[in-house]
Parts: structure tokens; sequence; C-alpha cells
């Protein structure tokens, strides 16, 4: 589970709503048909976008935002050279015991074709188009909710034209234009915060999620053609944590 998310959402609506209070009237910034107007204009637009198919399946992708299950670069690494020096050790056939241990379907299914004894250049083929397709399908998700973030707004915009024509069709009662005009404004504050609080943020959450996945199955993609290949383990060990940063390598590495 990613506590971030929930605190950065947490926090964001708390300070949004201690500044209320501490400025004014919170009942003054409550109106339901901005509310309507925001909401539903934003989801209607994103079915006109996408098929109805894909915005169904924007939340489960949204909820890899606040639980994530992956295995990290470095405990795939030290699994991916346990399997070096075995399939060195016995020969890459004794890998064939190990799939069942194996969580990560990527990396099982990368095992499995090396065992089977398939060309190298069809396993990095195979391997590199289901990354290719795992990257398009997270991208998905995110641009659905980018599309999310730029709608909000505009319809918070359109919003606030309803409430600004009438306003000035009611220009000859004084006393109602200022209390109109701040109920045309409250719709573009809904759409600024669904954009800029939510929709927005959480793309970009994503989009590190997806950064992170790539490069754990990046790794196992050159660990397996090392093992394929019958490279040195502690060879491919060293070229393995190349991918990480020194902060995120063992001691002895960085």
């Amino acid at each position: 589970m990613d506590i971030a998310t929930f605190i950065g959402i947490t926090f964001g609506i708390t300070m949004v709503f201690l500044a209320i209070l501490m400025g004014g009237n919170m009942a003054l910034y409550i109106d339901l048909p901005s509310f309507i107007l925001v909401a539903g204009g934003t989801i209607a637009a994103t079915l006109i976008s996408f098929p109805l198919v894909k915005v169904r399946g924007v939340f489960g992708v949204v909820k890899n935002a606040f639980s994530w299950k992956s295995a990290s670069p470095l405990e795939t690494i030290q699994t991916l050279v346990e399997f070096s020096e075995r399939a060195r050790r016995e020969g890459i056939l004794a890998l064939e015991n190990s799939l069942e241990e194996i969580d990560d379907k990527f990396l099982r299914s990368g095992i499995r074709l090396a065992v089977d004894g398939v060309e190298p250049d069809l396993i990095k083929d195979i391997l590199d188009t289901e990354l290719a397709f795992i990257e398009d399908r997270h991208k998905e998700g995110q641009q659905i909710l980018l599309t999310m973030g730029n709608y909000a707004p505009a319809f918070g915009m359109i919003g606030t034209l309803i409430g600004l024509v009438g306003m000035l069709a009611n220009l000859n009662d004084v006393k109602s234009i200022g209390p109109q005009m701040a109920l045309a404004i409250l719709t573009t504050l809904y759409g600024a915060l669904a954009a800029n609080l939510i929709f927005n943020p959480l793309a970009d959450k994503l989009k590190n999620r997806t950064a992170e996945e790539v490069l754990v199955k990046e790794v196992t993609i050159d660990g397996i053609m090392s093992i394929q290949s019958g490279d040195n383990p502690r060879i491919a060990e060293h070229r393995l944590m190349a991918f990480l940063a020194p902060r995120d390598r063992p001691k002895s590495e960085a």
C-alpha cells in the first residue's frame, strides 16, 4: 500500500477546507448544481472520448495508485543471479524445477522460454513485445485520467459562463449580483480542485508506477538473456546493477 497517495489527497483536501473555514462560511462553497455540472460534464466528455469498457477499467487502474505489489529491481536482480548460478552449476534445465516458485509471471514466462531452448533473439523479441503492450495498457489508464483532468476545469468554466448569463439577465436586481457571481465561480473552483488534486496527480502516480514496473521487466529481460547465454553470474550481477541508481544499490556495489 502506498500511504503517500492517501496522505497527499487527505492533506490537500484538509488544507482546502481549513482555508475556507478561516476565510468565511463553509456553506458558501457548497452548491449541488455546480458539482453536478462539473462531475457530470467530465464523465460525459470522457465517455465520448473513450470506449465504455476502457472507462470502466480505469477504476481498476486507479487502484494501483493506492495499492501496489511489485518486486523491487534489487530483489529481481538477486533472484536472477541465483538462477544464473544454478544454471551455470547444474545446467539451464535445472531451472525447470523452480518455475512454480516464481510469482512474477513475466519472469516465469522468460525462464520457461529459456529452459525450452528457444533462440535468444526470439526470447528477447517475445519479452520486448509483451513489455511494450504492458506499457500501452498502462498508458490508456493514465490518458483517461489526464483527459478528465483537462475536461474538469473546462466544465468549471462552462458553469461559470452559465452563471454569468443568469447574473446578466438579472442586473436590475443589484442585491442578487454578488451571490450569483459567487455561485458562478464555484464551478471553476470545483473543476480546478478535481483536476489538480485528484485526476492529474493520480495520472502522474500511475506514470511513476509504470516506470518502476518497466525497469523491473527490463532488468528481467537482460538477466534472462544472460542466463540463456551462460554468462558468469558475477559479471551478470554487475551489469544488472547498472540499471539501478547508486542509492538503490547495496553498499558494496554503490
